[in-house]
């Protein structure tokens, strides 16, 4: 467990950092399943008061990200009042310390105190880290939902906030 000091600051979705970090996630997703994540995201979704895209630091090193953006509108089985969280990553020299937690418990807290009601997520079975954090997290499975709705390999998970 990490037990240094993180600061966590909220940039825009395409900032240099973001971007890095953003890249590097989208490598692993081509690593573990043979091709991107291809969700429509538009950088402005994850502006506040509608979203927010976090990049956490350690000794002024970019090394972890995530973010949210609202659901107001949307089908079942999503529902107004969500938000969706994306890109939660965390650099390979940096795992296994707690910042993922770390990043989705402050994901968490933006979300609530901007008034979003759940968080819902996306991810893959190849992806058993992420699985387990969100698990032992609170994450419930729920139906799919988005463009992987349809995909084997695909898992939903909600947790009300």
């Amino acid at each position: 467990m990490f037990t240094g000091a993180v600061e966590f600051r909220a940039v825009p979705f395409d900032h240099p950092d973001a971007t890095k970090l953003i890249d590097a996630v989208q490598q692993e997703y081509v690593t573990r399943y043979g091709d991107p994540d291809v969700t429509p995201v538009d950088p402005e979704e994850f502006a506040p008061p509608g979203g927010l895209f976090l990049v956490g630091y350690v000794e002024g090193a970019p090394v972890a990200c995530g973010g949210w953006r609202k659901h107001d509108d949307p089908e079942p089985p999503l529902a107004p009042g969500d938000a969706e969280m994306k890109r939660l990553y965390v650099v390979p020299a940096m795992r296994g310390r707690g910042l993922a937690r770390r990043m989705l418990a402050e994901l968490e807290h933006t979300a609530r105190e901007a008034g979003r009601t759940r968080i819902v997520l996306e991810t893959g079975d190849k992806q058993p880290e992420a699985i387990a954090l969100y698990h032992s997290s609170g994450y419930e499975t729920m139906p799919k939902f988005g463009v992987y709705a349809n995909e084997p390999l695909s898992l939903c998970l909600a947790k009300p906030l």
